[in-house]
């Protein structure tokens, strides 16, 4: 089963699915431009039984909200400083 989630990582609301067991092996799923997480949507329930499986939609994309252009620089490098801080926020262990 997929749990639909946000969590709060700074000025970032951050949209993302998970699935499997916490006590699995995580597997961080991070989409590429454009898309979302959605992409995963038949792939999650196939890999669930074996892993703990986390797919976030990146800041401004899919579900996720971010501040606008003018207050957040969406970098390469920022992105991923969202994404560091999302997995800490939510507790994923890699």
């Amino acid at each position: 089963m997929i749990r639909y989630r946000t969590a709060a990582v700074g000025n970032h609301q951050i949209f993302y699915r998970e699935a499997g067991d916490p006590n699995q092996t995580s597997l961080l799923l991070l989409h590429g431009f454009p898309s979302s997480s959605h992409m995963f949507r038949n792939l999650i329930p196939l890999l669930a039984d074996r892993f703990h499986l986390v797919a976030p939609d990146l800041p401004s994309f899919g579900f996720s909200q971010s501040p606008p252009r003018a207050q957040f620089a969406y970098t390469f490098d920022n992105l991923a400083k969202v994404i560091e801080s999302f997995t800490e926020v939510i507790g994923l262990t890699y």
